[in-house]
């Protein structure tokens, strides 16, 4: 080597400033065969190689510092203007992607490298248009329309596209494996349901008589005694608040007493029987202006079963990616273990009667089995009180 390492990348630095790419690539390869160089260097060997459109070098040089630092965003970048420039858009956004999914860990980022950034962001951005141009084109002419497809297929799109996230069962206490995953059940799977329905007018005339007194109402999440501090936005908040007909797979008698014509509606329902568990019965009631944060349920073998009794405009409830405005009377049923909220965007409180109902892709043997094992975790000391849905 003709030169020290640092007088030689000083020279390659100050070539690339005047624009001269050839001297500088000189310089700074003469540094990498003698083994002096640095990860900085390699940097500015790729973007010297780059401005002389000999993208196999640029690419060598990155590989020396990616193989060390996979997360370099220097280097994540330029592979992928290396990769633009090859007109190969859908590989070079992958590194873009890459490196803006690993920028939020970095720290304090330089200016420079927050304008490459921005400049992955908007080509990202675009790349996103162009594949949603090019899919509505090629759907259009096989002549798919993708609500005629059903809502699975949309919500599979909007997943491709980026505008959702993928939604599972993540159950807080106990996983089921091989279920369905399924964010809400139709109304019409469920023979009892119109039954219900229909029982309505009775259930609510009950219902008025609770909520001219209200001081009966307990907040819906509560602390529980010997478990650590919940960390809820609604603990103990009367906002978001429960009248219990059932509790701990115990009927609370003083309340039962009070909504006959609620507790024979319910007679047909395929309710667990689960000892210290279920089941479990309340009217959940919603002040006007709550939002019930985003959660999960406990245990995905069951499903959550809202009958809406009083419900102002602006009433939601959203499981998965599936928003559905709350209608009076209407049947909802969906799985509590996907992440689910709910909103009372109204002027008054909003009363939906709450209680569970085994999922219908289990047999029998299995809800025996699941009733045994449920029973023996409780016996053994449980896993704290359950807490369904919104």
């Amino acid at each position: 080597m003709s030169a020290n390492p640092a007088a030689l990348i000083q020279a390659g630095v100050e070539a690339l400033r005047r624009g001269d790419a050839r001297s500088a690539r000189a310089s700074f390869s003469e540094v990498e065969h003698a083994g002096g160089a640095t990860h900085q260097m390699r940097l500015l060997l790729a973007q010297a190689c780059a401005m002389l459109n000999d993208a196999p070098a640029a690419h060598t040089a990155l590989d020396a510092v990616l193989m060390a630092e996979p997360s370099n965003l220097y280097a994540l970048i330029m592979r992928g203007d290396l990769l633009a420039k090859a007109d190969d858009p859908r590989a070079a956004v992958s590194w873009y992607q890459a490196a803006l999914t690993q920028a939020p860990r970095a720290g304090r980022l330089p200016a420079d490298l927050i304008a490459m950034l921005r400049r992955a962001e908007a080509a990202v951005a675009r790349s996103g248009a162009a594949f949603e141009a090019h899919l509505h084109r090629h759907l259009a002419d096989s002549g798919v329309v993708p609500t005629d497809a059903g809502a699975r297929f949309t919500e599979a799109l909007e997943i491709l596209r980026g505008r959702a996230p993928v939604q599972l069962q993540q159950p807080t206490s106990f996983y089921y494996p091989g279920l369905a995953q399924r964010a809400f059940f139709g109304r019409d799977e469920f023979a009892w349901v119109a039954g219900l329905e229909a029982a309505v007018p009775a259930i609510r005339d009950e219902l008025e008589v609770l909520l001219a007194d209200d001081t009966v109402l307990t907040p819906y999440v509560v602390a529980e005694q010997d478990r650590p501090a919940k960390r809820h936005a609604l603990l103990a908040d009367p906002r978001w608040s429960a009248f219990h007909l059932y509790r701990g797979g115990l009927p609370v008698r003083k309340n039962v007493a009070r909504f006959p014509a609620t507790m024979a509606a319910l007679a047909n329902v395929p309710i667990p029987h689960v000892a210290g568990r279920s089941p479990m019965v309340l009217f959940s009631v919603l002040r006007p202006g709550t939002h019930i944060p985003p959660h999960h349920g406990m245990i995905n073998t069951r499903l959550i079963c809202h009958l809406p009794l009083i419900v102002p405009p602006g009433c939601h409830l959203r499981v998965g990616n599936d928003k559905r405005v709350v209608e009076p009377g209407r049947m909802l049923i969906f799985d509590d273990t996907m992440e689910h909220e709910a909103w009372n965007e109204g002027d008054s409180t909003r009363v939906v009667l709450l209680f569970e109902i085994w999922r219908p892709d289990l047999d029998e043997a299995e809800r025996t089995a699941l009733t045994a094992l449920y029973e023996a975790i409780g016996a053994h000391g449980g896993s704290g009180e359950d807490q369904a849905g919104a």
